[in-house]
């Protein structure tokens, strides 16, 4: 199933890593017998649309796809339909909750974990499987987490034979080939690199007080400043904005605060309360100049076209358990290091542009001050600085940021201009 190179999307990175992966998969040349693998890659080297068509080649049965959210169950399958030249539902299909698109000559499945953890519950054995991926594994929580503990126990117990594969570009990689590695064996790692262009950072914090998050709200002020700093990179950019943003409520008030833009650019929105049709449209590359008001969806396992600029909130909303009322719901956090660092790397992967984001990061205090103990943004030992390109960004309230590009093989010499007040 795995298409020729020439065909567009089809040489990416992870292609070359995929004999040593199958060569992991399968044991060759392990004192055990194999079975389970950890693939460890950036944000759009192929490893979501190219590892599954690979895997198909090598086993008799179905390849499972996990994936923690619905609208990348979506764009992964119907991705790789595109590259076989066949349509969602015949070698590649789909099934979310409400949803199925499969039939008879399926060989790739792409399921939410939520899915696989049902089918696993109703049968453990899972027949006519040959290979699961547990996509975006860094992605904790209770699915995903069921999926890989259930997932161990039928390979341990029913289906030896099951191949495991968990890929990821943020994971702990050696606490997870632990767990799915035997005993005193920790499962073997595949990493694929991506060529990034250059990225610069150049923070813009908010110019007064920002009130700090709290539950699911979050002050206005700091949506004004997102508005104003994604205005500034439509004046001093060129190419797509992509904007990350805590919630849908967020999205519509910043897109209701561009509305004086909308003459020149289309605004769209992505999140997972839209329709299929509405989040396919921000996915496909439009006539004109788009901004895309996103939130963590689009941070993996999507990629939003023609992105150059991305502007960063620095905030996500996370579920939080609320042990006064013994229930779940959902609070606004800073975005961790490496989630601000892979929002920040649409910015350097195809040519050369530049990205608007949120203010400096930090781990401590004021989620709207940056940490005055935190090292300088331009410091050599500064954890802002990457050879890879990849800026492990804010995990403050609002960061901007421009990323511009150089082409992939020179040094990456990222120079942030702080706008951080002094003090």
């Amino acid at each position: 199933m795995l298409p020729d190179r020439a065909v567009i999307g089809a040489d990416l990175p992870v292609r070359d890593v995929l004999p040593a992966l199958t060569a992991a998969l399968t044991g060759a040349g392990r004192p055990d017998p194999g079975g389970t693998a950890v693939l460890v890659a950036p944000p759009g080297t192929g490893k979501t649309t190219l590892v599954p068509l690979a895997l198909a080649d090598e086993v008799t049965g179905r390849v499972v796809v996990a994936q923690p959210r619905r609208i990348a169950v979506r764009a992964a399958a119907r991705r790789m339909a595109w590259l076989v030249g066949g349509e969602v539902g015949d070698a590649v299909g789909y099934t979310i909750r409400g949803e199925r698109r499969v039939g008879p000559s399926t060989r790739v499945e792409v399921v939410t974990t939520g899915v696989l953890v049902r089918r696993l519950q109703r049968n453990p054995e899972l027949p006519g499987t040959g290979a699961v991926i547990l996509d975006e594994c860094h992605e904790r929580h209770l699915d995903a987490d069921l999926a890989l503990a259930f997932m161990l126990d039928v390979r341990a117990a029913l289906r030896p034979d099951l191949l495991l594969l968990a890929t990821s570009a943020t994971a702990d990689t050696p606490r997870l080939a632990a767990v799915l590695g035997a005993p005193g064996l920790p499962a073997p790692v595949v990493g694929a690199d991506a060529a990034l262009f250059d990225v610069e950072v150049v923070w813009a914090p908010p110019p007064g007080p920002i009130t700090p998050a709290h539950g699911l709200r979050v002050d206005p002020r700091l949506l004004d400043h997102v508005a104003a700093t994604v205005g500034r990179a439509l004046h001093e950019t060129s190419g797509d904005v992509l904007v990350f943003l805590p919630g849908a409520g967020e999205i519509a008030a910043v897109a209701s605060r561009l509305a004086g833009h909308r003459d020149t650019v289309d605004v769209l929105t992505l999140h997972g309360r839209q329709s299929g049709g509405a989040q396919d449209a921000a996915l496909r590359p439009g006539p004109r100049r788009r901004v895309v008001l996103a939130t963590a969806v689009a941070e993996s396992s999507l990629t939003v076209p023609g992105v150059r600029v991305v502007v960063d909130a620095g905030l996500a909303r996370s579920p939080r358990m609320d042990h006064a009322r013994g229930l779940g719901s959902l609070a606004t956090v800073r975005v961790s290091r490496s989630s601000a660092g892979q929002r920040a790397g649409p910015a350097g992967r195809r040519r050369a542009g530049s990205t608007a984001a949120g203010p400096r990061p930090n781990t401590t205090g004021c989620p709207h001050r940056p940490n005055r103990r935190s090292p300088s943004p331009t410091s050599p030992a500064s954890p802002w600085t990457s050879p890879s390109g990849a800026i492990p960004a804010a995990s403050a309230s609002s960061c901007s940021a421009t990323h511009r590009r150089t082409p992939p093989g020179r040094p990456c010499g990222h120079s942030a201009r702080s706008t951080t007040p002094a003090g």
